[in-house]
């Protein structure tokens, strides 16, 4: 199927590795330019070196900015224009008990969550709606819907970015722009990997038996039962970036493995 996306311009905040990282390769396999984001120039590198190998004919760049320094949120506003497609994928987690969470835990977290996507769709979403296209989506969680108590936090942020994304959406009203936001589900990201990883090395464990009995644990109710691949997560980003999709505005849309029971 041609998405139609050929020759469109997209930024994506958060995309040295895990879903933001297989949402750039699958955009640029549609021939879209795509500018990464990462808080390390380092990692930013290798990242951007790694999708030039993958796709020498592409157009592709990188920005560095770390969404917790303002400063930095700055200039990398001031350097964003023209864009088609913005993907606000930026985002931190940590397992934390409630009662241990400082008030600079609640902003930090919110900080870079919930306002990059708010700084960057201020900045954007006025250029689409001048030339009457463009896309955001926004990458929330199943832990939005249904809180972790082990994150309430970062539960909060993810339910937040589904407010903003579904108010913005009243904006672009009678346009081309659509603003919607994917609820991912647990997800097989670099750091998972690596988390599971180091735990099957202490344990002993088999890498694969481990991630079964951590789903089985933590998501008995997952009807695919097993982590969901960053690349499945792209796959439905990449259809809302294209034109195809101008049907589909101000939705929240499950990508959750089914751990969702709600309707």
């Amino acid at each position: 199927m041609d998405l139609k996306l050929k020759g469109k311009r997209a930024f994506i905040s958060g995309s040295t590795q895990g879903i933001g990282f297989a949402i750039a390769q699958q955009l640029l396999a549609e021939a879209v330019e795509v500018i990464i984001n990462g808080r390390d120039q380092v990692k930013l590198d290798n990242s951007l070196a790694a999708l030039k190998k993958e796709f020498p004919d592409a157009i592709v760049s990188g920005i560095a900015a770390d969404f917790s320094d303002k400063q930095q949120v700055t200039e990398l506003l001031a350097r964003l224009d023209d864009i088609d497609i913005l993907i606000n994928n930026v985002g931190i987690f940590e397992l934390k008990d409630f009662t241990a969470l400082t008030d600079e835990d609640w902003y930090r977290i919110f900080e870079i969550n919930v306002m990059s996507s708010v700084s960057l769709s201020r900045k954007l979403l006025p250029q689409m709606l001048k030339k009457n296209w463009g896309r955001v989506v926004f990458i929330s969680s199943e832990s939005g819907v249904n809180i972790p108590e082990n994150m309430i936090h970062y539960g909060m942020t993810k339910s937040a970015m589904m407010a903003v994304s579904n108010g913005l959406s009243k904006l672009s009203r009678g346009t081309e722009v659509t603003v919607n936001t994917i609820l991912g589900g647990p997800t097989y990201s670099d750091g998972v990997a690596n988390a599971i990883g180091y735990l099957a090395n202490i344990q002993n464990q088999d890498v694969e038996q481990l991630k079964i009995g951590i789903m089985q644990q933590t998501n008995p109710h997952s009807l695919i039962g097993r982590f969901i691949d960053p690349a499945e997560i792209a796959h439905l980003v990449t259809y809302l970036s294209s034109p195809l999709s101008l049907a589909t505005n101000g939705a929240s849309i499950r990508a959750d493995g089914g751990v969702l029971k709600t309707l």
